[in-house]
């Protein structure tokens, strides 16, 4: 009997959950749980596909441990993140089954308590002993999901004709703040957005459906809550090498039923990147360490043989901390004066820095020894000016509409292609985002670059 590709794969991880279920069954609660090596297909039914808003802490064999007080760890290739580490001690029915290919994944596990603080480790995790997922079966999959709901927003995207023909291949860069699950539902108050656009049931399709439609060979995410049980297991059966840095003190701690804390997420595609060294920096504010965190990562192209560091972070909300901002910022540049050995290697940065262009921590990166530019100054007229908003929203305290986001490029080695124009007013609508149509209070900047064709411009 014929079997779709997607029900392949569904049947082969419905058997994978069933051995995994019985094997913690199975296992003493007594005893003290060691670290160990966890077999690949084991963790795929961990994290599972389906919805996890239930899931009270995060997945895993260890004990939780607080973050230690350090400013960065770095990691050498080829290691890869892997997933943190709690035990769980009972299964819950979760998700829905619009979709073929999350109906199998109907059950996962879920802590009893909720976490009282992150892990300061992780166990290596491992995909490819599982099929890989087609990009473009994945997308219909999402598209049948959300066929109940409003059409997606159409955005186009602007090319540069001041650009000359490069003789190597550009490369997609994707910047997002996705809004964390447990901020969207318990914290942030979106007053005219309806709860149940919200649901991480059918918000997780529509975040997926915006990463699959544009396919960036380079993806950074702030406000990852859902990384262990969604976006690591989906993204990394793409082909996409997957990092997470979670917040030391995250707020998603104090929502109920919260999906543990959120953080940063860096994930890179393989056949067009190596890791070549990972850094993870916990953001200091002059000698105090705080809770915002990045992602360094160094990666070696596989066309060109150059190397290209790219940077996801997210520093502090709320108006009256742009002195704060001001000095993770500095930090992070500091950082990253070392990690791109004086700007040697170029760097991209991606970020909800939550600082609009007239602070100064925009103007510091703007004037920093690294020489970047903010890619999407290309669709001003004049080239040289912020998108009106990247953000735009309505709380208690009013309406909000900013320009928080950003894409810096070290200009001397790299130019901007292409970048996708933003939502209008009238596509966004009165009430604003997130929404049925779209899952998050920021909008996704998306560019193509290529490298410039002198290696050894000086900057």
């Amino acid at each position: 009997m014929y079997q779709s590709p997607a029900g392949r794969l569904c049947s082969a991880l419905r058997d994978v959950s069933a051995l995994c279920a019985s094997s913690l069954r199975q296992q003493p609660h007594h005893s003290p749980v060691r670290r160990r090596a966890v077999s690949p297909p084991v963790l795929s039914s961990l994290a599972g596909l389906g919805c996890c808003h239930s899931l009270a802490g995060w997945i895993g064999d260890g004990p939780a441990k607080a973050v230690p007080n350090s400013g960065t760890v770095k990691t050498a290739a080829p290691s890869a993140s892997g997933t943190a580490a709690r035990s769980a001690s009972r299964t819950v029915s979760m998700g829905n089954n619009t979709s073929r290919l999350y109906s199998a994944l109907a059950k996962t596990l879920s802590s009893s308590t909720a976490v009282s603080q992150p892990q300061d480790f992780f166990e290596q995790s491992d995909y490819e002993h599982l099929d890989p997922l087609d990009p473009k079966n994945l997308l219909e999959e999402c598209q049948i999901a959300l066929q109940d709901r409003p059409p997606r927003l159409c955005r186009e995207f602007v090319s540069l004709r001041n650009n000359f023909s490069s003789q190597n291949q550009p490369f997609r860069v994707m910047q997002w703040n996705i809004l964390a699950q447990a901020l969207g539902e318990g914290k942030d108050n979106f007053v005219k957005c309806p709860m149940e656009a919200l649901k991480w049931e059918q918000r997780k399709y529509l975040i997926l459906e915006e990463i699959l439609k544009y396919r960036p060979h380079v993806l950074c995410l702030q406000e990852v809550d859902h990384y262990f049980d969604t976006f690591e297991p989906v993204l990394s059966r793409l082909g996409y090498q997957c990092t997470f840095f979670a917040k030391p003190w995250s707020p998603c701690l104090d929502v109920e039923h919260n999906n543990g804390p959120d953080g940063c997420a860096l994930f890179f595609l393989q056949d067009r990147f190596q890791l070549i060294s990972s850094d993870k920096i916990r953001l200091s504010a002059r000698t105090l360490k705080t809770n915002q965190v990045a992602i360094a990562e160094t990666l070696r192209c596989n066309e060109t043989g150059r190397l290209l560091c790219f940077v996801v972070t997210h520093l502090k909300a709320r108006t009256g901390w742009e002195r704060f901002r001001l000095a993770q910022g500095s930090d992070l540049l500091r950082n990253l004066e070392n990690i791109t050995q004086g700007a040697n290697i170029p760097v991209i940065i991606c970020g909800d820095f939550n600082a609009e262009p007239t602070e100064e921590v925009y103007k510091r990166f703007a004037t920093s020894s690294l020489n970047l530019n903010s890619a999407y100054k290309v669709l001003s007229e004049d080239g040289e000016s912020e998108p009106p908003y990247t953000t735009w929203k309505i709380r208690p305290t009013g309406e909000s509409c900013n320009t928080l986001d950003y894409i810096w490029y070290s200009q001397h080695a790299l130019k901007v292609n292409s970048a996708l124009s933003l939502l209008t007013e009238e596509q966004i609508g009165a009430n604003r985002l997130p929404s049925f149509s779209y899952p998050s209070d920021h909008l996704s900047l998306v560019c193509d670059f290529s490298f410039n064709e002198d290696p050894d411009r000086l900057l």
